[in-house]
């Protein structure tokens, strides 16, 4: 399958060294490029690619607020961040904007196609240095406690197995390792997943697996109340 990508970046240099260096991948396919967030946007309503690399410092609309047009206006399409902030702020921000990932711009080539095959298939993928700050913000004994909570601001209750789920998108897990985990099929999981985005109000995976990080110890897996709630 051949995975379409958008670049969104200011610096042309950049743009072409990434253009050259993707498309040295046989799978995958540079359908557009642009140098700012107005015109990005426009580009990626035009191709409806699959993958978007996008650079968080930019002028005019800033990445981030691309970010977030980008993720309401083109759900299907996986946005990483490409960029040089190493700024824990940034990371969360972007995080909880709907950002599939999180990557720096000093990536090795190999470690960029591979993250960007991850991040078509629905999987979150982040630097692995960004996701040690990640994860020391989540530690931080400053943070009140998370909120125990099943549902969204609706009320609407996720099930034991929507909670199993969670648990699963929160380590990280792809759709396929989640069906074979539980002993699902992957179509099944992937209307779980529709519903669990619904139920919390969130607009990506990555939102959820950020969810579940929060509230580890408070989302209790299901056992035969979860396969009655398949």
């Amino acid at each position: 399958m051949t995975i379409r990508i958008l670049l969104i970046d200011d610096h042309t240099l950049f743009r072409s060294g990434v253009r050259a260096l993707l498309l040295r991948q046989p799978d995958f396919e540079v359908v557009d490029e642009a140098a700012d967030g107005v015109e990005g946007i426009k580009r990626a309503k035009q191709h409806a690619p699959d993958v978007v690399l996008l650079d968080l410092n930019m002028p005019g609309l800033s990445g981030l607020e691309t970010l977030q047009l980008l993720v309401q206006d083109l759900p299907g399409t996986a946005v990483v961040m490409l960029t040089v902030s190493e700024d824990g702020d940034d990371l969360t921000a972007a995080m909880r904007s709907g950002a599939c990932g999180y990557l720096l711009k000093d990536i090795e080539a190999e470690t960029l196609a591979d993250a960007i095959r991850k991040a078509a298939a629905g999987q979150p993928v982040i630097t692995e240095h960004m996701m040690t700050k990640l994860v020391e913000r989540m530690r931080r004994p400053t943070l009140q406690p998370p909120v125990p909570r099943t549902g969204g601001d609706s009320g609407e209750a996720l099930t034991a197995r929507e909670q199993e789920i969670v648990q699963e998108l929160g380590r990280g897990a792809s759709n396929k390792e989640i069906a074979r985990a539980l002993d699902l099929a992957e179509s099944t999981v992937k209307i779980h997943v529709r519903n669990i985005l619904r139920k919390l109000k969130m607009t990506s995976r990555v939102q959820v697996a950020l969810y579940a990080k929060e509230r580890e110890g408070f989302l209790g897996g299901g056992t035969s109340q979860g396969a009655a709630d398949e």
